[in-house]
């Protein structure tokens, strides 16, 4: 009989004690934000300078879709609750994307993942992007009709801001047609984060190479055992001062890998009538590729080498 009455006073403490836990909580608990009661049309009385309100014309404002921040609370849903923010003068209650009271970015960004983690940006933490403390807002603007970043045209000069040595390359006189529009930067890397070396889009440097180059993919009855391993062993992506964004003009590219010792000689084994050595005639011009011109494969029965 004791010891269910200790039973019976043990549940009674513990309920108890849940009873106040719960209403300490909920005394604890900071009030519901309040909204503007006009949404969109409270923020441009005083927003309303371009080009703020062109944001009314993008994806963002579609009041029909209940994805959207203006189906929510418009404005406020990516800057905050914003009512008494005016009566502030030194810290902002709202979430500010530029200016000088701008937000700490791990607060910008974690405002545009609270919609967009999925898909492409699924890696977007820990990659090198996010560890170099690079703003959702850097490369992104959303109160445009149109965001440059997402245009071909436009995109190369977004991402140049930062990456210059790429810049540079790519006015070289041989590269990939990124100024041109063709080919824009986001087509071999994914700038939200990847599981590859660079931020490469695909499983490997082959594989993005061959979404447009599918003709080098092989397999080949004869192989190039370089071309199956990575195109960067001869080729550099963003531009070069060599035809076919080639690292070195032939013979000197291939004999890094291969000598000359199955040839009839050096390739600077002939002699000039000033003295010296002169090169021999098969490594002039094009060099290897005079002979062995399909370089990244053979499928011909009689291509050994690839010779053809």
């Amino acid at each position: 009989m004791i010891r269910k009455s200790r039973v019976v006073l043990l549940c009674g403490f513990v309920l108890l004690l849940s009873a106040v836990t719960a209403l300490t909580a909920e005394q604890t608990q900071a009030p519901p934000p309040a909204y503007a009661q006009r949404g969109e049309q409270t923020c441009l009385n005083c927003h309303g300078q371009s080009p703020i309100p062109l944001v009314l014309n993008t994806p963002h404002a579609v009041k029909a879709d209940a994805r959207t921040p203006f189906a929510q609370h418009a404005c406020e849903s990516c800057h905050g609750a914003s009512p008494d923010h005016v009566t502030v003068s030194s810290t902002p209650t709202t979430v500010v994307f530029k200016g000088p009271k701008v937000s700490p970015v791990a607060v910008r960004n974690e405002k545009c993942l609270s919609c967009h983690e999925s898909g492409l940006r699924m890696n977007w933490r820990g990659s090198q992007h996010q560890r170099n403390e690079v703003a959702c807002n850097s490369c992104h603007t959303v109160h445009v009709n149109k965001d440059p970043v997402l245009v071909k045209t436009s995109q190369p000069k977004k991402c140049f801001t930062c990456h210059a040595e790429q810049r540079a390359q790519a006015n070289r006189a041989s590269h990939h047609p990124i100024l041109e529009g063709k080919v824009v930067c986001a087509d071999c890397h994914n700038p939200h984060g990847s599981t590859q070396d660079k931020m490469l889009a695909r499983h490997r440097v082959n594989d993005t190479c061959y979404k447009c180059h599918p003709d080098k993919r092989g397999p080949f009855l004869s192989e190039h055992a370089p071309v199956r391993e990575d195109c960067t062993l001869c080729h550099t992506p963003h531009g070069s001062t060599q035809v076919r964004l080639l690292k070195q003009r032939p013979p000197y590219l291939c004999q890094q890998c291969h000598d000359t010792s199955h040839h009839s000689g050096s390739p600077y084994g002939g002699e000039t009538n000033i003295g010296g050595r002169a090169p021999q005639p098969q490594a002039s011009g094009r060099g290897c590729l005079n002979c062995h011109s399909q370089v990244h494969g053979s499928n011909s029965p009689s291509g050994l080498y690839n010779l053809r």
